[in-house]
């Protein structure tokens, strides 16, 4: 087939490698040019380019499996495997630590060279429709046509926004967060880790996440409530700088005796989780001939670090039906739309519920015993009751969907009914966080 995908972002540059790869001819386009000369990569209009990433064990696989040059090349820029010692004395892998930035520009130079694989640098006007199927790309005066069009524009992708059909789970989060990358000095110790691949504290009324990435950067993110405006400050340096200072971990991590900072801080925009279906309650497409794909699908919010991974695994479930379904480029779009429903909306779900339930107890309420208790507390209560790790494990790992914690619920709500509550991170609570913002903004 001739495919034309939108965006140039991990999901469309791995699908346009993986559909060369198997003989189709792939036309990508996105209005960024690409790294500069000196390797600048502005990437303007994607604003999560430039915050924090996790990269899990899911990225890796799918560029082993499918384009093992940019899994060369993104090692050879820096990228550090993380792994964990098992009781077997194996190591499994559980991710990479790096920035975005690396990684996309591994995966760019990887995917470009396949034979098979044509960029254009431009804007998308709209998707030419013809006969009620989706025909290409209107590129000002240009079309490119295709068999099948891709849309891995993102969630708020305008090419093809009168095609899409509403989203039906998640919504605003409530939520957002500031964060700021930093390097260690050369032979400085990293500070402390939860887990291989961050360090996170709750603290009373926000949360802090820290992701290492290569070469000694780190990112620290402070999220926070949106209905509250105590700590939009945090966008400026000396505030940030002051919070850092003040919260246990943090001060360790960026002490000027141990890293400096990289970039300024970097405000985010508010977090949205959302499940978009492809078809309508009746079974028919949205637009035949056209498949939303990646974030165009689901975003989740970025505590965990499952948005390039869920993205991935969709890429690789969508050349797989390529493979089954050949040039029928419907039963492929309800396919993968049948697919999503199962592997994807849950995602969706677990997360909103979660980021509603963390939203609320950061303003005091406690923990609903008569509701469902969301994954970030079944997972907490495994301090208490070790049987409920068995699910957690496949679950934290992304092996298993959310539903796996459905089978330790009871032990979960038991924990929370005996009065057993989370600890709180060392630090400060978010009022005492919001007058150390106001003295260093005075």
């Amino acid at each position: 087939m001739d495919i034309a995908i939108i965006g140039a972002g991990p999901t469309g540059l791995f699908l346009a490698a993986g559909l060369a790869r198997r003989g189709h001819g792939v036309t990508v386009v996105d209005r960024d040019a690409g790294p500069g000369a000196d390797g600048r990569w502005p990437r303007r209009g994607v604003m999560q380019f430039h915050h924090a990433h996790a990269f899990r064990a899911q990225c890796v696989s799918a560029l082993a499996a499918e384009l093992p040059t940019a899994l060369a090349l993104w090692t050879e820029a820096g990228a550090e495997p993380v792994t964990i010692a098992l009781p077997d004395g194996q190591d499994r892998p559980v991710g990479m630590r790096s920035r975005r930035q690396t990684f996309e520009t591994a995966l760019r130079a990887a995917a470009l060279a396949e034979p098979g694989v044509r960029h254009r640098s431009g804007h998308v006007d709209r998707v030419r429709v013809e006969g009620g199927r989706a025909v290409g790309l209107d590129l000002g005066d240009d079309l490119v046509r295709a068999d099948l069009v891709l849309d891995a524009s993102g969630r708020s992708g305008r090419a093809t926004a009168e095609h899409r059909l509403p989203t039906t789970a998640g919504g605003d989060c409530g939520i957002a967060y500031v964060d700021r990358q930093y390097q260690l000095h050369p032979d400085a110790e990293p500070g402390p880790m939860v887990n291989p691949l961050a360090w996170q504290a709750d603290l009373d009324g926000y949360q802090v996440i820290l992701f290492p990435h290569e070469r000694g950067i780190f990112s620290v993110i402070v999220v926070r409530p949106t209905a509250s405006r105590d700590l939009l400050g945090l966008r400026y340096g000396a505030a940030f700088d002051a919070a850092c200072r003040a919260i246990p971990g943090l001060a360790t991590w960026t002490d000027p005796d141990r890293a400096r900072p990289l970039t300024d801080v970097l405000p985010g925009g508010r977090l949205y989780n959302h499940y978009r279906p492809q078809t309508r309650p009746d079974g028919r497409l949205a637009l035949p001939g056209l498949v939303l794909v990646g974030d165009a699908v689901c975003t989740t919010t970025p505590n965990f670090g499952r948005g390039v991974a869920l993205s991935l695994l969709q890429a690789q479930q969508l050349l797989a039906l390529v493979d089954q379904h050949g040039a029928d480029v419907d039963a492929l779009g309800r396919s993968f739309d049948a697919w999503c429903e199962v592997g994807m909306r849950p995602w969706v779900e677990d997360h909103a519920r979660m980021d509603d339930a963390l939203r609320r107890r950061w303003e005091g309420e406690d923990v609903d015993l008569d509701a469902p208790i969301p994954s970030d507390l079944v997972m907490a209560a495994a301090a208490v009751d070790p049987s409920i790790g068995a699910a957690v494990g496949p679950y934290a790992a992304m092996v298993a969907g959310p539903d796996v914690l459905d089978q330790v619920q009871p032990q979960a709500r038991a924990v929370y009914a005996s009065g057993w509550r989370p600890p709180l991170a060392p630090g400060p609570g978010r009022a005492e966080l919001a007058d150390v913002v106001a003295r260093a903004l005075r």
